[in-house]
Order: C-alpha cells, then sequence, then structure tokens
C-alpha cells in the first residue's frame, strides 16, 4: 500500500483477530506519520505502575500527594525505559511536538516537573514506551487488515476508562468489535 494520507492525530484499533501481545486489543494515537514511518503511544494498557513510583525514581516531590496516583500506560514495545506525555494544549516543555491544536507529546522531564507543582497541561496520559513503525510498514499491516483507524477523540484518550477505550475508539467509526471475527477471510 502506497503512503498517500497521514494517519496523524487518528486512533489504530486492533482488530480482533490481531494476536501479537504487543497490540492485542488495543488502541494506538498515532502522534505522527509521515512516509518514513509513524510513531505512536497506546493509551489501552494501564502497567502496575503509578505516577508516585516515576517521581521517586526521578527525586521529583509532588505538591499534592494524589497526583502520584496516576496510572502509567505500556506506551508500546519500543524504548520501554522512556517516558512519553500525551497531554492537552497549552504550555510548551523543552521536547514538545504539537501533534494538533489540542493535543501535543512531550519527552522532556520538565512537563513532569510541572505536573508535579500543578502547573501541568489539564489532562495528561503518561506512557513508557512507544509504538513504531517503519516506512511502509503500518501501510503493509493496514493492507492485511490488522488494524482500523479512523479519527482520533480526546475524550477517548484521557476522560474514559482505559478497559472502555477499544470498543469506544471502534465505535467512533461505527463498528462494533464484538461482532468481527478473529479469522480473515479472502473473497
Amino acid at each position: 500500500m502506497p503512503f498517500s494520507t497521514s494517519l496523524t492525530n487518528h486512533f489504530l484499533i486492533a482488530m480482533p483477530g490481531l494476536a501479537d501481545p504487543n497490540f492485542s486489543r488495543t488502541v494506538t494515537y498515532i502522534c505522527e506519520h509521515t512516509e518514513q514511518g509513524a510513531m505512536g503511544i497506546v493509551i489501552n494498557r494501564p502497567l502496575d505502575v503509578r505516577l508516585g513510583e516515576l517521581f521517586d525514581q526521578l527525586e521529583i516531590t509532588a505538591a499534592q500527594p494524589s497526583v502520584g496516583s496516576t496510572p502509567v500506560y505500556q506506551g508500546g514495545p519500543v524504548q520501554t525505559d522512556r517516558g512519553f506525555v500525551l497531554h492537552s494544549a497549552g504550555p510548551t516543555f523543552d521536547s514538545t511536538l504539537n501533534i494538533t491544536p489540542d493535543i501535543s507529546v512531550t519527552t522532556s522531564r520538565d512537563v513532569l516537573e510541572a505536573i508535579a507543582k500543578g502547573d501541568g497541561p489539564d489532562q495528561v496520559l503518561i506512557a513508557l514506551g512507544y509504538a513504531g513503525w517503519g516506512g511502509g510498514q503500518l501501510e503493509q499491516e493496514m493492507s492485511a487488515n490488522a488494524w482500523l483507524n479512523g479519527p482520533a477523540s480526546n475524550e477517548v484518550i484521557f476522560d474514559m476508562d482505559s478497559s472502555a477505550r477499544w470498543m469506544a475508539a471502534a465505535q467512533l467509526l461505527g463498528v462494533d468489535l464484538n461482532l468481527l471475527s478473529g479469522e480473515a477471510g479472502h473473497a
């Protein structure tokens, strides 16, 4: 499948038959998609880690202890020791990529310091690692029916319980994943 349309600011929704344990039943928010490849953050795989644990490792003190209970997500299988903060627009930080006027991703420590002080973005999703595809790889996977895709929704990313995001992202497209078979077919 040749590169024709950027999927930046779209959801990749794993089809029921996608068996890769890194992506089974996931929703990935695509932060960047060019001819050279794609990068995204899985938004529905909470880890057994809370933000307070990251603060402790980084020696950051939170002004309000409750911020430490924020869940941390498995953003993908690449660079799982590196943090990514998907957040609502507002202040920019040392390493911020503005994806849309409403959503940015930041990889620098200063965003975590701002969150700890209570000066961070209004909405955040903190992840360790990211999902990455080389040039043409994502297009090949899509032509093999591994993924559904459609425009992203801030509500699904930031406001919804993580366990509901996979179904909700598909429902934005009018798709009920319960009705899809895990088996690929050919006409």
